[in-house]
């Protein structure tokens, strides 16, 4: 959706190896085949009905619980406060008994920061914008936050991105504007780029665009532990599947090639004229490769769409399991409602494959999915966005078996984002936009 644009959301702010680093981050998952997930049974059809919470907050299933770990406005140990717009976000193991949450903040030029920023990327009439991420340091036994802190500033909109099995935290601006461009007045630099936040951060890091990997406008990014290569994904209707190949794993710095998704025999994902992808159909992948990636014209996708690439409607969620990526498009399917996609990269020289893992038939299924990570059992969890003048969002959780159930459901008008588990498994970690908070959920996850 464009920069600064009045939308769904003005309204919101008046109410070892590398699977060893992944595991760590809280982000390797144990998957099963479509007929089934480990130790359960395929019929799986959720925790039971959801319970009105007394809070007025988040209802869940008989036996979860959930904990406020940090609101809008607590203070922080650099002297700010906690910003609004808590959107992706990413747990990371830190060592010493200890857990770090990257968040990210989706705000604008002009919204509050919570205070001055000391230090950032772009500047909009001489002083710092807002966008950026907190870090937040919980005790891992007993969750108790023991410090937390701006540790990216000087951006626009960070919404989504992902965690590295490195240990950094991946921001993406979802505003690929800058001086002279739409909504661009004032800024001092061009917007639209990745930026990398170490876990272990202990205040602001130095903003360096990773600018290799593409202005567009970002969403989610995922990173798969045994090539190092980063897909991407961009919200629009007319979006694309990005990938990046970098010159050295783990050394985003140095640069990489971008590159774009097609698909053999299927131009158009998106289902909006019908089931022209049905469900559980793999398709080859080939990759086109992108020149002239950092886009003064903000038309990378357009681009990519010319060369063969395939369209996706609105890709914002993604999350890499153990050898098969899921990524969510908002508002696909013959319904609008959204899809979930899965890619299996290719291993020993064989092509990757790219299916259409699910597609809501109706608004119980889910409605307008956005970010999604994967549980340590294998099933989805999906946070929805809805765009409609009164939303009702929920958690929405998907059984390996393409079977989707209610986890949870948001009691205020505004979304949840940035899903994520524990290291344990134990905890999903999930913000409320706006007026922002950071919760944990606990409760009897099925085996």
């Amino acid at each position: 959706m464009p920069v600064f644009h009045s939308d769904r959301r003005h309204f919101l702010s008046a109410t070892g190896t590398a699977f060893a680093a992944l595991a760590l981050s809280g982000c390797m998952i144990r998957t099963a085949g479509r007929d089934g997930m480990p130790g359960a049974n395929g019929a799986f059809a959720g925790y039971g009905p959801l319970r009105s919470d007394p809070q007025g907050l988040l209802d869940l299933p008989e036996g979860f619980s959930y904990r406020v770990l940090s609101r809008l406005g607590d203070a922080m140990d650099d002297g700010g406060t906690v910003p609004d717009r808590g959107d992706g976000m990413g747990a990371f193991d830190i060592g010493n008994g200890e857990i770090a949450l990257v968040r990210n903040h989706e705000l604008q030029p002009q919204h509050d920061a919570g205070g001055p920023i000391a230090q950032g990327f772009g500047t909009r009439n001489g002083e710092f914008v807002p966008g950026g991420t907190t870090t937040i340091v919980l005790d891992a036994g007993t969750l108790a936050v023991k410090r937390q802190f701006r540790s990216l500033g000087g951006t626009i909109r960070n919404c989504a991105g992902g965690t590295t099995p490195w240990g950094t935290w991946l921001s993406c601006e979802e505003a690929p504007t800058g001086p002279g461009q739409k909504y661009g007045d004032g800024l001092a630099r061009n917007h639209g780029w990745v930026f990398e936040v170490p876990a272990t951060a202990n205040g602001l890091v130095d903003p360096v665009p990773l600018t290799a990997m593409g202005r567009f406008n970002h969403e989610a990014a995922c990173v798969d532990p045994e090539t190092g290569f980063i897909y991407m994904t961009e919200d629009r209707d007319d979006s694309v599947l990005y990938r990046f190949v970098p010159r050295m794993s783990g050394d985003l710095v140095k640069g990489g090639r971008l590159q774009a998704m097609a698909l053999e025999g299927l131009a158009d994902t998106r289902n909006w004229a019908g089931s022209a992808m049905p469900v559980g159909r793999g398709y080859d992948v080939r990759w086109i490769d992108l020149s002239d990636v950092e886009a003064p014209a903000d038309d990378l996708r357009r681009r990519a769409a010319a060369a063969g690439a395939a369209l996706i409607a609105r890709g914002e969620g993604l999350h890499m399991g153990a050898g098969e990526m899921f990524a969510c498009a908002t508002s696909g399917g013959a319904k609008g409602l959204g899809q979930v996609f899965r890619l299996v990269p290719g291993r020993r020289g064989a092509s990757d494959r790219f299916e259409l893992f699910f597609e809501s038939e109706t608004e119980e299924q889910f409605n307008y999915g956005d970010n999604l990570c994967v549980a340590p059992n294998g099933h989805l969890i999906v946070c929805e966005d809805q765009y409609t003048e009164v939303v009702d969002n929920h958690l929405r959780g998907i059984t390996p078996a393409g079977r989707a159930y209610d986890f949870a459901r948001l009691r205020t008008q505004t979304e949840l984002a940035g899903a994520c588990f524990s290291p344990d498994g134990r905890w999903l970690f999930v913000n409320v936009y706006s007026p922002t908070a950071t919760l944990a959920i606990m409760g009897p996850w099925a085996a």
